[in-house]
């Protein structure tokens, strides 16, 4: 329970931890359960009007607690009508959060950021510009989804053929296999049947190969994995991936095989942006195909998407139907993805905020365990 001077969030609590702050101020677990529908199906963010509540205990949780999202510091829309939000924490650091309508503009994912800044260094990511700065907590993750419901009046929880919110992507800042704890906790409030209730199989975690980590994702979690690949030989990726020189592609590959729940039917995606001269050849196309043979895999076949300071080109985009045909005519989806949002930066690899670099103690111990400039990557966004 929170002292007089700072009230707890009650977003991102799990359903344990939510009950024992009722016990804390001695009300029976069944509390719990009525302010999770309403913080999670209903979107409320005013006890006065949770109407199943009594106004005694309406005014004991406003004395106590709160329900905070981050604050949009600015939101921007697309011509393509891709939203791009501009969150800031407490702490003043910032995060981006960005919708993606599908190609029929009815349904959409958000695309979810895991830190501010990144751990990871992708060399053609404008993310990984940035340097870690910290984690965001289960409550600022979460809350990325709840204000885009909030923007778009998706309150209370609508029937899964009626939303156009329909899919979580965790693939904005950050790698969250590096922040996994508070991914977890926040995908979980996510999926619960009971609130905002996103089913797994519409969740996607994308990950630049966090290999120790990816079995306990899919054996805890249960959502659909994507690799952020984006090259076939060791040489190249861990130029452009310096993960790639802790955990290179036999180790990656091998993660991928033993990922839990894997199938046809739900099949690992292998995110692959297109760079000119780098690794768009059709050697390379073969070479990728040879990778994930005998994997459930299909391909995101990303052209690049340009940044102020890029050393890379795009690939032509007669190269990548090359490409994309080659690797289809051996039976795998291979599609090439539209650019969505370019002209306000929200598209795969362009998201950065301004929050200042700060020298914090996670960032240390990360450089001082090995964790450094020398072992960066980012997802794709």
């Amino acid at each position: 329970m929170s002292d007089t001077t700072q009230k707890t969030n009650l977003i991102g609590l799990s359903r344990a931890e939510l009950a024992a702050e009722m016990g804390a101020i001695g009300e029976k677990p069944f509390r719990a359960k009525q302010l999770w529908h309403w913080l999670y199906n209903r979107g409320e963010t005013d006890f006065f009007k949770m109407t199943s509540i009594s106004k005694v205990m309406q005014a004991r949780l406003a004395e106590h607690y709160e329900v905070r999202r981050p604050l949009v510091e600015r939101e921007l829309t697309s011509v393509d009508t891709t939203r791009k939000w501009l969150l800031k924490f407490e702490d003043g650091n910032e995060a981006e959060t960005v919708y993606i309508p599908d190609e029929d503009e009815q349904r959409g994912a958000v695309c979810i950021s895991s830190q501010v800044g990144c751990t990871l260094t992708c060399k053609f990511c404008h993310t990984g510009t940035q340097l870690l700065v910290r984690n965001l907590n289960a409550a600022e993750i979460v809350g990325q989804f709840m204000l885009a419901r909030d923007s778009y009046g998706e309150w209370p929880t609508p029937d899964d053929s009626t939303r156009l919110l329909s899919n979580i992507v965790m693939m904005g800042m950050g790698e969250p296999l590096y922040n996994y704890d508070n991914v977890a906790t926040a995908l979980k409030i996510l999926m619960d049947g009971e609130g905002i209730g996103i089913s797994k199989r519409r969740i996607t975690l994308s990950t630049s190969g966090v290999v120790p980590m990816m079995a306990r994702a899919g054996a805890e979690l249960g959502v659909n994995l994507a690799i952020s690949l984006h090259a076939v030989t060791d040489e190249v990726r861990s130029r452009i991936m310096p993960i790639n020189k802790k955990y290179p592609l036999k180790e990656l590959m091998a993660a991928c095989r033993d990922y839990p729940g894997a199938s046809n039917a739900r099949r690992i995606t292998f995110e692959y942006v297109m760079l000119k001269g780098v690794n768009d050849s059709l050697a390379d196309a073969r070479e990728l195909l040879r990778l994930v043979k005998g994997l459930p895999a299909k391909f995101n076949l990303i052209p690049f998407n340009p940044w102020p300071g890029s050393e890379f080109e795009c690939s032509g985009m007669k190269d990548i139907r090359a490409f994309s045909d080659l690797i289809q005519d051996q039976g795998y989806s291979a599609p090439i993805r539209k650019s969505r949002g370019s002209d306000i930066l929200a598209a795969c690899g362009q998201l950065r905020s301004e929050s200042q670099r700060q020298k914090c103690s996670r960032l240390n111990e990360r450089l001082a365990a090995g964790i450094g400039d020398d072992h960066h990557a980012v997802p794709a966004a």
